[in-house]
């Protein structure tokens, strides 16, 4: 039976494919894919992104993450309005589906800076003896969980209202988007960075309304906030978000088909392209109200049960991000011309910091990713702006320069105080933890200059800067460290696909060293606090390079593995991560040793950057 089962799935598998080549449909037609055996799959990297930790969950000292020690926290949402930035996530104690649920907001001006997260849809206690169809119990002492896969709508009188949905998982397995919860609520945010009163604006028909613990929007003396609302109720491509957590039968629900997480964006004749997880895709000809075909499998695209986000951008093309294999990691992006035919696939953020805690249904990596859907806002630089979860634990936002590109074509020759304020850092690729931050700032004699910090124990903050491809290539960089007896930071030289040929070390027995082979290899002692001019000339045929300090040569060493070229240069402070692993069990069900704590900082201030053939 079993056998029978699984070849009709696979029929069914391969006519939707053959059915989505016949269609008019998104498709990926490049030939880059991930190896999931790296963090960054291998990806060449979007040049400029910048990933920009926005909520660092701690249980032991809540008050190093804005008062709350929740660690569970995802299925972030983000809209832009009123010149501010507001990003919406959903939180439980420990993991996700077990109660209680709430759900937090954070504001920020300019996408790095970003507030204390606020309560807005507080924990909600359901009714004692209340009975869920299909579950034998009852209710006790149980509050609701939230899952919602939509967050924001900005109605055509400018007025943000904030979403959220309240379902009932009766134990840690149930599913709390059945069609069998409480209902969805609403709420409006002001300008002035208040909320409005709590309103349903939908309840599952198996709900006793009675029992409701806030009124229902149509019961506001607000005239305005009920249109803003029936303004949404009106609007096709917004209910389709809704399709999990309603009702099986709701009449508001376009296309009832149980495809999750859905997002569009319209094509340049307004036909409308629809995504969901699996890059399940389709087509509407009529805003939504109806679509050419159920949602199939995009041909060529690799993508499993995490969310994938497609949108035009400010260029006129379009692109879609999401994690390109069977598992939540890398963060990747790919780009189309026509909105269809997508060519290419490069890196947004190749990163899986530490999962510190363990829970119910926490996955290792970046997910569950996000944009600015139409209608809720253009943020005025153009870029692209993303947010998405860590681990179900910490949440991050991703600036990604538009147009988008994986090609620098000139070497840098940069010398940070003499640089225009807020283009210091347009070609540098950034991984900037709240503990491990990398940033422009003024150091101690009055001139700017490229930061790492770190202090943060289970993570590290990482510059990078892509390069014009090279065989023979001479780096140079003006370096201060802060300290001598702490931190560590790596220097890598590498390709294209992130394999590091060289790398360089100011370690924390004071020592500066290169890796060569198995080995650590001493270059000198250096001093907390003094400034150093490194010069490294790496050849590729030869497999070596010259080392230079202050003008002095320190050497030829060795590459610790082969490269065809050079491409990319990386500022860490901290080791490569390989764990997880495509073989690292699903469910990490422990927490790690003095996961709140803090270490003491140690800090490398990047003066100038330059490359040049030679």
């Amino acid at each position: 039976m079993n056998h029978l089962k699984y070849i009709l799935s696979s029929l069914s598998f391969i006519l939707s494919f053959v059915t989505a080549n016949a269609q008019d449909t998104v498709r990926y037609t490049g030939e880059t894919l991930s190896n999931v055996d790296y963090h960054h799959g291998q990806l060449s990297p979007a040049v400029g992104v910048h990933n920009i930790q926005v909520f660092h969950a701690n249980r032991e000292n809540p008050s190093l993450a804005g008062g709350s020690n929740w660690t569970y926290n995802h299925a972030p949402m983000l809209a832009y309005w009123n010149n501010t930035f507001y990003l919406q996530y959903l939180s439980d104690p420990v993991g996700e589906h077990i109660p209680p649920g709430q759900t937090l907001l954070l504001t920020s001006k300019d996408g790095y800076h970003w507030s204390n997260p606020t309560v807005i849809f507080p924990p909600y206690k359901i009714p004692d003896g209340w009975k869920k169809e299909g579950y034998q119990g009852i209710a006790k002492d149980l509050y609701a969980v939230m899952h919602q896969r939509m967050g924001f709508f900005v109605s055509k009188k400018k007025r943000l209202l904030t979403l959220a949905y309240y379902g009932i998982a009766m134990d840690a397995k149930d599913d709390p988007n059945d069609g069998k919860g409480i209902g969805r609520v609403v709420r409006e945010v002001y300008a002035d960075g208040k909320y409005g009163e709590i309103y349903f604006i939908r309840n599952n028909t198996s709900w006793d309304k009675s029992k409701s613990a806030y009124p229902f929007y149509n019961t506001s003396k607000d005239k305005g906030f009920i249109e803003a609302c029936e303004e949404l109720l009106a609007t096709p491509l917004m209910m389709q978000q809704w399709v999990e957590e309603a009702d099986r039968n709701d009449p508001l629900i376009p296309l009832k088909r149980e495809a999750k997480a859905f997002s569009y964006y319209h094509l340049p004749d307004n036909r409308v392209v629809g995504l969901w997880k699996h890059a399940l895709t389709s087509i509407s000809n009529d805003e939504g109200k109806t679509w050419e075909y159920n949602p199939l499998r995009a041909p060529g695209f690799v993508n499993s049960n995490a969310k994938i986000w497609g949108q035009k951008t400010s260029d006129g093309h379009y692109a879609t991000v999401y994690n390109p294999s069977e598992f939540r990691w890398p963060l990747a992006i790919s780009t189309s011309k026509d909105g269809l035919n997508y060519t290419n696939l490069l890196l947004v953020n190749g990163e899986i910091s530490t999962m510190r805690y363990g829970g119910n249904f926490k996955s290792y990596g970046p997910q569950y990713v996000r944009g600015i859907i139409e209608g809720n806002g253009v943020v005025p630089d153009g870029n692209m702006w993303l947010t998405y979860s860590m681990n179900k634990e910490d949440l991050w936002v991703s600036k990604v320069p538009v147009p988008v590109s994986d090609e620098v074509k000139s070497h840098p020759n940069e010398v940070f105080a003499q640089m225009k304020n807020g283009e210091e850092l347009k070609y540098w690729n950034i991984f900037s933890p709240i503990y491990a931050p990398v940033a422009i700032e003024k150091i101690a004699d009055g001139t700017k200059a490229l930061v790492l910090r770190d202090k943060d124990k289970f993570d590290f903050a990482k510059a990078e800067r892509v390069i014009p491809e090279s065989k023979k290539v001479a780096v140079e960089f003006t370096i201060i460290p802060q300290q001598a007896d702490k931190g560590l930071l790596y220097i890598d030289f590498q390709d294209g696909k992130g394999t590091t040929a060289v790398r360089l070390i100011f370690d924390a027995d004071s020592s500066f060293k290169a890796k060569v082979g198995y080995r650590n290899s001493g270059i000198m002692k250096y001093e907390a606090g003094k400034e150093y001019n490194v010069r490294i000339e790496l050849d590729r045929h030869k497999r070596m390079f010259n080392i230079f300090v202050n003008g002095q040569s320190k050497g030829t060493k060795l590459f610790f593995a082969p490269v065809t070229s050079f491409k990319r240069v990386t500022f860490r402070t901290g080791e490569i991560r390989r764990f997880p692993d495509a073989d690292t069990p699903t469910d990490q069900n422990f927490d790690l040793k003095n996961a709140g704590e803090l270490d003491k900082e140690a800090i490398y201030i990047i003066k100038s950057f330059k490359t040049s053939p030679y």
